[in-house]
């Protein structure tokens, strides 16, 4: 019965975390229309994702240059 109420494991928080951050990536309208918020809102979930430490060092440094290179596309379009 202990099986329906343990806590989420770490790797199902990861997941979770995961799936959270690229859900913000993919909103293109947000990215559009307020690049800086965007920016800052998947730096800030990388930063709390490798803070509860959900996320390794590499994989926090991965999705910080994803940002920036999503970014740099995206102006590069526009021009």
């Amino acid at each position: 019965m202990t099986a329906f109420i343990e806590q989420p494991t770490n790797d199902l928080m990861h997941l979770e975390a995961i799936n959270r951050w690229f859900s913000t990536f993919d909103d293109h309208a947000l990215r559009n229309a307020c690049p800086s918020a965007y920016r800052e809102e998947l730096l800030r979930q990388a930063d709390e994702m490798k803070r509860l430490e959900l996320i390794a060092w590499h994989q926090w440094r991965d999705l910080r240059q994803l940002v920036d290179r999503s970014l740099q596309r995206a102006a590069e379009v526009i021009r």
